[in-house]
């Protein structure tokens, strides 16, 4: 669709085609239009004039004219020698179409910027690479899934080592699980003191925030909807969930504590937890980042160890000796994953993002 559009509107913002003209107009008078309008005109989603609606993604909401022409100027003053006449028409197109929509839709427009909606994956790196060239101190994520390959956490390092150059501090939060892929332990070496990595049973969806001003989180199943937030209430929202993860989570280059009980090991306790909420096997492996497989023969051996002979049995066994209490720092992780973020989809510990480049590095999302 896209390429098919390029090529039927061979056009800018500027100089909008008829039918591209007709349905922004009814766009920014209305104040938003069914996505089966713009089917035709893909030109006014390539230029960003129209993007989902946070609301209702079967609807789809105009940029602001205003910050239309911002956005136009500020290349054209770029390139002033060749773009004189080119100013003039800009500025006279979107004065016209900003006497289209009511005072008060515009007045509301620099709100809607606070959420933004970031359709495919050009769009999520575009504004992840400009997230990160505008960083100047400090980046946060939360990583969910298990072991990555290598190939995966090379895909954003061009990010993660521009950052590197400016001084910019980064925090990185991982399952426990991730402690056992070598393309991590790498990683974490070749960025050197920069990057401060720790680890948890469970953490919720992934997470990526810069400077504590702008946060990107997933935003459909498929990973291929992001939300980029700027809204000063949410982010510092954002921000306190991982302060609190992190303060609970255990320093990767600190061994994982002892359970104190003889044969069980730390992701065993976890499970057997998790068991004594009542999970299934396949939820069990998704929230700690392991397969159903390893997942199954954990509880196997879980069983071996406490003697049980059935699921009912293991869960008798497993409130006997107190592993359906865990340590107060997994319960507290455990009720802030569980919890969630509004607005954060996806199970707490879940996949990365299909089909989106950079899913793997910590500043890919």
């Amino acid at each position: 669709m896209a390429g098919h559009g390029t090529e039927e509107h061979p056009h800018g913002a500027d100089r909008l085609c008829e039918a591209g003209d007709r349905v922004y107009s009814r766009a920014v008078r209305r104040g938003r239009v069914p996505r089966r309008d713009a089917e035709q005109v893909p030109c006014l989603l390539e230029l960003a004039l129209l993007h989902p609606d946070p609301d209702d993604m079967d609807w789809l909401v105009p940029t602001s004219p205003q910050e239309v022409m911002t956005r136009l100027l500020r290349g054209v003053y770029d390139e002033v020698s060749a773009s004189q006449r080119r100013v003039g028409s800009a500025v006279a197109a979107f004065e016209w179409y900003a006497g289209l929509g009511p005072q008060q839709r515009q007045a509301s427009g620099a709100e809607g910027a606070a959420i933004r909606v970031l359709d495919g994956s050009s769009r999520i790196q575009g504004a992840l690479d400009a997230a990160t060239e505008a960083c100047t101190a400090e980046v946060l994520t939360v990583q969910p899934g298990g072991i990555r390959p290598e190939h995966e956490l090379t895909e954003g390092l061009h990010r993660a080592l521009a950052l590197r150059g400016r001084g910019v501090r980064m925090r990185d939060l991982y399952t426990h699980v991730a402690r056992h892929g070598q393309g991590l332990l790498n990683y974490l070496e070749l960025m050197g003191d920069s990057v401060e990595a720790r680890t948890l049973d469970e953490v919720i969806d992934r997470l990526i925030l810069f400077d504590r001003t702008v946060a990107f989180i997933p935003a459909n199943a498929d990973r291929t909807l992001a939300l980029e937030l700027r809204h000063p209430a949410l982010v510092n929202y954002l921000v306190t969930v991982f302060e609190r993860l992190w303060r609970l989570a255990i320093p990767l280059t600190a061994p994982l504590p002892d359970t104190g009980i003889e044969g069980i090991s730390h992701r065993e306790q976890s499970i057997a937890a998790l068991l004594a909420e009542g999970h299934q096997d396949a939820v069990i492996a998704e929230r700690l980042g392991i397969s159903v497989r390893t997942c199954r023969a954990h509880i196997a051996r879980l069983s071996e160890t406490l003697g049980a002979a059935s699921r009912t049995q293991l869960g008798v066994r497993i409130a006997h000796v107190g592993l359906d209490r865990p340590r107060a720092s997994s319960s507290e992780a455990a009720v802030i994953s569980v919890a969630g973020v509004p607005g954060v989809p996806g199970a707490p510990g879940g996949p990365g993002m299909p089909g989106v480049p950079g899913q793997g590095s910590p500043t890919g999302l």
